[in-house]
């Protein structure tokens, strides 16, 4: 598969397939936190299937739901929360949503730690950076400051997750806080602080088949995969815990 930096709403990566030209698109928009499972899931897919190709294109999911309500040609949806898929579903855009895995938050630091951060209560003394609160990651963001009771004046307020994992890659911020799989997914260019059982927030996974789609039966076949077939293993292997 190819990578392309495209922008949309928001700025998302492009994944498509490298078949036939006679193969059939499945259109696939997911979350950005899904990169890493979706891209894996996709070339498996088009194993199974060598006469599709799987275009993805990455981004926050609440820009993902905004071009799907806006009429975007995509077939199938997956996004980073049950709130944010009801805003298509109940636009009329998406139908049949079905959960196919759960991630948690943790704080992800430069390599080597060098602000010291060993707990939610120190980002309210450094330079940190979270998602928008209108994207899921923002808002299980939002809920995990308020369980601690802590107030961070967040350096930036970026469009997904893995805007979030990059400025601490590049050691721009002293912490960030993403998903679990997203600092898992970025070996050893960060460190991972995890946050307590007691107070960490999760958030749900959904997908669906988008309601304008014309690859109903191909795209119910891709949500079967990857919520009842061997996408499950991948999303497994990768860190995700499944419903």
């Amino acid at each position: 598969m190819r990578l392309l930096l495209g922008l949309a709403l928001a700025t998302a990566l492009t994944v498509t397939g490298c078949g036939s030209s006679d193969a059939r698109t499945l259109t696939v928009s997911a979350a950005s936190s899904l990169t890493e499972a979706f891209t894996e899931a996709a070339q498996d897919f088009e194993s199974e299937n060598p006469d599709v190709d799987v275009s993805i294109t990455f981004a926050g999911s609440s820009a993902l739901a905004e071009q799907v309500n806006s009429g975007a040609p995509v077939d199938v949806v997956a996004t980073a929360s049950q709130q944010t898929m009801a805003t298509m579903t109940d636009a009329g855009t998406a139908i049949d949503p079905v959960q196919f895995a759960t991630n948690r938050l943790a704080i992800a630091v430069p390599r080597g730690n060098p602000a010291g951060i060993a707990s939610v209560a120190d980002l309210a003394t450094v330079r940190t950076a979270v998602c928008a609160p209108q994207v899921p990651c923002g808002a299980a963001t939002q809920e995990l400051l308020a369980r601690t009771g802590t107030t961070v004046d967040a350096v930036s307020l970026d469009p997904d997750v893995k805007t979030v994992l990059g400025r601490v890659a590049a050691d721009e911020v002293d912490a960030g806080i993403v998903y679990a799989t997203d600092v898992r997914a970025a070996g050893a260019a960060v460190e991972a602080i995890a946050i307590p059982d007691d107070v960490n927030v999760s958030t749900g996974y959904y997908v669906a088949r988008v309601t304008d789609s014309d690859q109903a039966a191909l795209a119910d076949r891709f949500i079967e995969f990857v919520s009842t077939g061997p996408g499950q293993q991948v999303l497994d292997n990768l860190g995700f815990e499944l419903p």
